[in-house]
């Protein structure tokens, strides 16, 4: 155990010009600069789109622990993703006030270290979802980093202003996973809660790009509100908002869903589109970022997705419970 911990403290080089990592740290620290590089957040906001289609999947409450198999190999997953952007963006995030913090970027961490970390957890998620879920489900967790770090962090970010569109893709794989795990095959009820977090991630992404504009803009990474005036972003995220509410009533006759699924469909994505166009509103009118308020979107956003996938939880365990 002692060589392992050895093996992940950071190099303790004086020398480094931030002097982040001049002594040795305490484990709790190695530890916790470690965890950050999984991005516990992002982690859970794709565990939420996971657990719950599990239910669907099963029509019923799924094995409990298939459900805790399926986790854990997701948070794996997501992890070695997480850790392998970091690595891959430490020169650029380094240029921006909302990631100067970040392990790689003081030292901290060193990269050699956190590519071998970043490795270790992808391998890690790979054989644990097949050994102990299905290989279907295992695959489809390869393919989710594979897309992260190398179709959008090595191919898109960078390069165009359609990034977090396409590179999205990497983000709706939890649900085919959640999907996977339960059935070893997939479904169109799968596929339309797919194409929901597709539609969904940039009326999510964008108003958080809007807020840290420059610091993308700094970092030459050419976001849409970078390189678009704050009235076509808001445009954009009108037209696929609306394409994402839509989108979720389809699951209505596909899966199909009833009345609790319905009714949360209806009036959380209401609110979303009301917020959506509210942000729309306030570019027309030429307002200033303290007036635009893009983090109010981007707040609600997450608790629509929220919202949504406990309905899609909820209305076969109300099935479940009815039939017995």
């Amino acid at each position: 155990m002692k060589d392992v911990v050895t093996a992940l403290e950071p190099d303790t080089d004086t020398s480094r010009p931030d002097g982040a990592a001049g002594g040795k740290r305490p484990l709790k620290t190695v530890i916790g600069d470690y965890v950050s590089l999984t991005k516990p957040r992002i982690i859970e906001l794709l565990l939420i789109t996971t657990f719950p289609v599990m239910f669907l999947a099963e029509r019923g409450i799924p094995n409990a622990w298939l459900i805790i198999a399926t986790l854990i190999g997701g948070t794996l997953s997501a992890s070695s993703a997480n850790v392998l952007n970091c690595y891959l963006d430490r020169d650029i995030d380094k240029l921006m006030h909302r990631t100067e913090g970040r392990p790689l970027v003081t030292g901290a961490i060193s990269p050699r270290n956190a590519l071998i970390f970043g490795i270790v957890l992808g391998v890690a998620a790979t054989l644990w979802l097949g050994l102990l879920v299905n290989w279907l489900s295992s695959l489809l967790s390869l393919a989710a980093i594979a897309l992260y770090v190398g179709f959008y962090t090595v191919l898109l970010k960078r390069r165009t202003s359609q990034n977090i569109v396409w590179g999205g893709v990497a983000g709706c794989m939890p649900v085919f996973i959640g999907w996977a795990a339960v059935t070893d095959s997939l479904s169109w009820a799968a596929v339309v809660l797919f194409l929901v977090v597709f539609f969904w991630t940039p009326p999510h992404y964008w108003p958080l790009s809007m807020r840290f504009k420059d610091d993308y803009a700094n970092a030459g990474v050419p976001m849409l509100p970078v390189v678009a005036e704050d009235l076509a972003v808001g445009k954009q995220i009108v037209a696929y908002s609306w394409v994402t509410v839509l989108t979720s009533f389809a699951l209505i006759p596909i899966a199909p869903m009833g009345w609790i699924y319905t009714a949360i469909a209806v009036i959380s994505g209401g609110v979303f589109l009301f917020e959506a166009h509210m942000l729309l509103k306030r570019a027309k009118e030429g307002a200033p970022y303290s007036v635009l308020k893009p983090m109010r979107l981007f707040h609600y956003s997450i608790s629509y997705l929220t919202l949504l996938f406990i309905g899609v939880a909820l209305d076969p365990l109300w099935y479940f419970a009815v039939t017995g």
